[in-house]
């Protein structure tokens, strides 16, 4: 069994999060190298970067000594990936949802660009820039067309939007990983892995589309959401495990474990 072999062996497909994964996966796995499958995928996808430069998976060598990742794939539309769990989600996530990843790596570029503009050092990254790369790692979206479900998930009110309002939240809401570092978590789950949401509001319709219309609509909302910008203070935090049928046993002791559901904190005044 070759290294590349035995990390991609690690993951377990029947996990819920990843079902929305499975149709750009599939082919990388049932082929011999990964990352040239991953490429091939790209070619037939014609991926682009907001450069409209193709989009091409790189050793990770290829990025000069010094120089951003985010810049150089603004750059080359080059993406630099290492033989691990970590750039294989990264790289099925822009086969998966390639507006999003491009918003968000112009995002970035802008902001370096910006940086060195004004003289700044490249290390101080900025709120924008440290948002995107929150986004980019840790990111679950949130889909829901019922705002009282948002507002208490919003309001750390996990036994009301998990427990009482079951029902309602599996009819009314969606989760979906968007960031790599989440799903490389998630390849050896624990209770306490938490992910930044970020809310998406949709109409009941949504619910009633085809996959392919669901992610069409998820990818031209949430571009457009990071076109008007990004901060921190857009996400709220969403124990995963937590979500209704993603854990074998979510009886109220789950739920009542304070340490993973924690009550939302209090304003100091």
């Amino acid at each position: 069994m070759t290294s590349t072999e035995h990390f991609l062996s690690r993951i377990d497909w029947r996990q819920p999060w990843l079902t929305p994964l499975l149709p750009v996966a599939r082919p990388v796995l049932e082929a011999q190298d990964w990352r040239q499958a991953i490429n091939a995928a790209a070619v037939e996808k014609t991926l682009r970067n907001h450069r409209s430069l193709p989009i091409q998976f790189v050793p990770q060598d290829q990025l000069p000594p010094g120089m951003a990742y985010e810049a150089y794939i603004s750059e080359t539309g080059c993406v630099p990936t290492r033989e691990n769990l970590h750039d294989f989600f990264n790289a099925l996530v822009w086969l998966t949802y390639p507006q999003i990843k491009v918003q968000l790596n112009a995002l970035q570029a802008a902001e370096i660009a910006l940086a060195f503009k004004s003289n700044a050092q490249q290390a101080h990254r900025g709120k924008v820039r440290d948002a995107a790369t929150i986004f980019d790692e840790n990111a679950a979206l949130l889909i829901s067309c019922d705002q009282e479900l948002i507002e208490s998930l919003r309001a750390h009110q996990w036994a009301d939007a998990f427990v009482t309002r079951r029902d309602r939240f599996q009819n009314s809401c969606e989760v979906r990983l968007f960031g790599h570092a989440l799903m490389e978590k998630l390849v050896a789950p624990y209770k306490a892995i938490t992910a930044h949401a970020w809310v998406v509001m949709v109409d009941a319709s949504f619910f009633r589309t085809d996959e392919v219309q669901k992610k069409a609509r998820i990818e031209s909302t949430v571009a457009g959401q990071l076109q008007g910008g990004l901060q921190t203070s857009g996400f709220t935090p969403l124990p995963v495990l937590g979500v209704p049928g993603w854990y074998e046993i979510q009886d109220s002791t789950f739920y009542d474990d304070s340490t993973v559901f924690r009550p939302k904190r209090t304003p100091v005044t």
